[in-house]
């Protein structure tokens, strides 16, 4: 097992995030709730950005791609050192799960606000992973040992798993280097295919395969840990409605989990974080299959993009905690404290086009006003007249809603979305519409495949009411005057703008 990282009492005044839009801005709110002094570092795309101008400093760190920009760990150092930063953030993206940077903060003297870089190589590599949580009896999907790199010595070990096979990436996630392969004649080319977008991706080309487990779904538990031996989980999130395999909608707790699968489940997280010496935040990744049963996945080493969810129901930021634990302190409960309390419901809206395969939509945002009442939360790093541009993550906001139950949550999510006014570029707030307000989610019974199996374009088409409309051409047409006074004044053509980005629902 790997060493976990000797606690020791460190002070933490300032502390710079190496990372942009809505998850910088999230952490620097919680910065300030403490009491500590944030450091934004932002690209030549950024500088005019909500999170840049929040921070208590800021340091431009280069061009917008980010390759050029956060994707350098020697620009993040420098700018921590110069500007007196104590501690690192990574949010999650760009460097949050490379263990040479964490290794690197933690060399020049700084705290690197999330788990050892031990922990962060161990659970980056997917074998590695496996052969960590084996030892503590964690449950894993059928599959081979080690890696692949002989492509046609893979049917031999698939005729073993059984197919339909799994072929995976090692190093890496996000579906790169994914394959599902169900005729044993297309496996061996089907492998060369993953292992060249996996090197390309990774700069690993090693695959492994697993037997590929049918209507599955994707369960993850929220992992914190000190550096006293203390870990805990703060219960589950339901992850299954996925496009190219990226999370679209996020809920805790799962309609699918019980007390006693609950219970199961949380002692498999806990166990895979005390496999890697784990500290801090983490979240560990199952899949559950049609009968119930559940398997290791991964582990994430750093705060997840659903994290609010987990916060709505416990009551509990996550951020603070990741901080607290970085200057050495215990966890201020233990597993016996925590309770659920409510449902809460996550939407990714991305400014994305969902008739059209959910492909990027980039472009300025014309107008921008976040839902509001009770259990809504909305965090978004951007606002009217912002940009969604192409080097980044097009995300426009994490619209999340939280209710007594599962049904009120739904409810409010619904309100929430019809409220949300965007225009300017295309989200996929109808998407989310669509699919919140579907049978199958409110039944709770669907998995990973809802997308493939209920979504098409025609889904999206929903007649508006009559004062809807009226309302929705009401602001047009402000919109419109508003962009007529201006070229008025400036004697010039406006570029041409995008309609209004959902139909509202009778």
């Amino acid at each position: 097992m790997t060493a976990s990282r000797t606690p020791a009492s460190r002070n933490i005044n300032k502390v710079l995030v190496a990372n942009r839009g809505e998850i910088a801005l999230r952490i620097f709110r919680t910065l300030r709730d403490m009491g500590i002094k944030s450091v934004a570092v932002y690209s030549d795309a950024d500088a005019a950005m909500p999170f840049a101008r929040y921070a208590d400093e800021a340091v431009h760190i280069g061009p917008a791609p980010a390759a050029e920009s956060y994707l350098i760990p020697e620009k993040i150092l420098e700018a921590a050192l110069a500007t007196g930063a104590d501690a690192i953030h990574p949010g999650y993206g760009f460097l949050s799960e490379n263990a040479d940077f964490a290794e690197t903060v933690e060399v020049a003297g700084l705290a690197f606000i999330g788990p050892t870089p031990d922990s962060i190589r161990t659970m980056g590599d997917k074998l590695a992973a496996k052969e960590a949580v084996l030892a503590q009896n964690v449950p894993l999907v059928p599959g081979t040992e080690g890696a692949i790199d002989d492509p046609s010595k893979a049917v031999e070990a698939a005729e073993k798993i059984g197919f339909p096979i799994m072929v995976k990436a090692s190093a890496g996630g996000g579906g790169k280097g994914m394959r599902v392969v169900e005729d044993p004649a297309k496996l061996e080319e089907e492998i060369k295919r993953a292992m060249s977008e996996a090197q390309s991706a990774f700069g690993d080309g090693s695959v492994f395969l697993e037997r590929f487990v049918s209507s599955p779904r994707h369960i993850e538990f929220q992992v914190l840990a000190d550096g006293h031996g203390n870990v805990v989980h703060l219960f589950e999130r339901e992850c299954s409605i996925q496009r190219r395999h990226q999370k679209v909608v996020e809920e805790a707790p799962s309609a699918l989990l019980d007390q006693d699968l609950r219970d199961r489940m949380g002692a498999c997280a806990i166990d895979v974080a005390r496999s890697c010496g784990y500290v801090g935040a983490g979240t560990v990744e199952f899949l559950v299959d049609a009968d119930r049963n559940f398997f290791f996945l991964e582990m994430n080493t750093r705060l997840q993009v659903e994290h609010p969810v987990t916060e709505m129901i416990t009551g509990i930021d996550l951020v603070e905690e990741q901080i607290r634990v970085a200057r050495g302190e215990k966890l201020r409960f233990a597993q016996d404290d925590l309770r659920i309390h409510g449902h809460a419901i996550e939407l990714r809206v991305y400014a994305e086009d969902a008739r059209a395969g959910f492909l990027p939509a980039t472009g300025r945002i014309a107008h921008y006003a976040a839902p509001e009442g009770p259990g809504i939360r909305v965090d978004s790093g951007v606002g009217g007249g912002d940009e969604i541009g192409i080097y980044y993550d097009p995300m426009v906001a994490k619209l999340c809603a939280h209710g007594m139950d599962r049904e009120q949550a739904i409810n409010r999510m619904i309100r929430a979305i019809d409220e949300f006014s965007v225009s300017g570029l295309v989200t996929t707030l109808d998407f989310g519409r669509f699919a919140i307000d579907h049978a199958a989610f409110r039944s709770g019974q669907f998995d990973t495949g809802f997308v493939a199996k209920y979504f098409t374009p025609a889904s999206l088409d929903r007649p508006w009411s009559e004062p809807q409309a009226q309302a929705a051409a009401a602001v047009v047409e402000q919109l419109g005057a508003g962009s007529a006074a201006a070229t008025s004044a400036n004697e010039t053509t406006p570029e041409p703008k995008s309609g209004w980005t959902r139909r509202f629902s009778q």
